[in-house]
């Protein structure tokens, strides 16, 4: 019988969860068939998954005709579509939820990514996210900038699971974590217990390869007389992303070693697995499953698209790689600093993010439009 690599990579301590939720895979058994047989112990979600999902979906209609018939506006519809959704997947889910104790078998949902930059708004919907859908194996995502992190820290006093996504920057990460054993702190601080709540840190990949690539592609084709040049640049493409997420867990490693994380822990406190996040391969000139084989590692978590759930269920080589070439990742991050390279790696992350939330509003947009036009196809006349 065939190894399933995918099962093998939990030998290493690193949790496979799956970037995609759809009402078919629930009603046809895909999903419970992926958890019980191939090693999938998560799922995440965001606008843009549910927009493909449900904005060219007949599934869905017969529940926007009954929102439809209830009067209710466009986006309660659209949270009675996707909360239904996040219900049965955790579930589906749950098994795997009490069997690892709370570790896995969370399901993540994102606030609406318009309140991205608005503190309070963030921390009321999480909270009435978390209460409506009424599962605990749920996680709130919340997306990791300036405004989110006060929320992020709120909302784990309040005792609610949250994932922190479009992180990009090591900084953002560390940012991300003591927002965390802040929210802890204050839960211990008012006498509440803190073993049932559960964070990751969703530290994104490819997209910073794709722009730091873009940028080495166009000193490339402006010309480049030197070889050695040349080389120094081209040695630079396909390698930030990994390096980055190899120097965050290095980061990871000393927050969990520090006196204050060491009291929660006591206490009976999770720790804030790093998550790989945005791990499609968009080159087709690289591995398929190379933000898989990279960064496999313990207290971590790899949430992978069905196409890349594919890829490394037939090839990924698997070992344990996250703490090996550290000092190799370290001078090439450094080496962007080099005049010849001369990029800004601060100025890229802070573009992400900005980027990352428009990827995230322009679908949830589009959806909404969507089922607007669908309710009014549906509503009488």
């Amino acid at each position: 019988m065939a190894t399933n690599h995918l099962q093998e990579i939990q030998q290493y301590g690193q949790s496979i969860w799956m970037d995609n939720l759809t009402r078919d895979i629930i009603q046809s058994g895909e999903l419970k068939n992926l958890v019980e047989n191939q090693g999938i112990s998560g799922i995440t979600s965001n606008p843009a998954i549910f927009e493909k999902a449900i904005a060219n979906n007949a599934m869905y209609d017969a529940d926007i005709e009954a929102g439809v018939r209830a009067q209710l506006p466009t986006y309660k519809i659209y949270e009675s579509l996707v909360f239904a959704d996040i219900r049965n997947a955790a579930d589906i889910l749950r098994p795997v939820y009490e069997a690892s104790n709370g570790l896995d078998g969370y399901v993540s949902i994102e606030v609406p990514p318009t309140i991205a930059h608005d503190t309070q708004a963030t921390i009321n919907e999480a909270r009435r996210y978390f209460q409506e859908i009424g599962r605990e194996n749920i996680m709130i995502k919340i997306p990791g900038t300036e405004s989110g992190l006060p929320a992020v820290e709120q909302v784990i006093a309040d005792g609610i699971n949250v994932n922190i996504t479009l992180l990009f920057s090591v900084q953002s990460y560390i940012n991300t974590a003591w927002a965390y054993i802040r929210g802890l702190e204050k839960r211990v601080a008012e006498g509440k217990d803190i073993s049932k709540i559960a964070s990751v840190a969703s530290f994104f990949l490819s997209r910073i390869d794709s722009n730091i690539d873009a940028k080495i592609d166009a000193k490339l084709q402006r010309g480049v007389d030197d070889i050695n040049l040349e080389a120094k640049l081209s040695a630079v493409k396909g390698k930030v992303a990994i390096a980055n997420a190899k120097i965050a867990y290095q980061e990871y490693k000393k927050i969990i070693e520090s006196d204050r994380w060491q009291a929660l822990a006591a206490k009976g406190a999770k720790v804030q697995r790093l998550l790989w996040a945005s791990t499609s391969t968009k080159d087709p000139h690289y591995s398929d499953v190379m933000y898989v084989d990279e960064l496999i590692g313990r207290d971590t978590v790899n949430t992978l698209p069905p196409s890349t759930i594919a890829a490394c269920a037939d090839h990924c080589d698997v070992g344990d790689r996250v703490e090996t070439k550290v000092e190799e990742a370290y001078h090439l991050i450094e080496s962007l600093k080099d005049p010849d390279i001369n990029i800004d790696i601060n100025t890229v992350m802070d573009e992400l993010l900005i980027e990352g939330i428009d990827k995230f509003v322009q679908p949830f947009q589009s959806l909404m439009n969507s089922l607007e036009n669908k309710v009014k196809l549906l509503s009488p006349v």
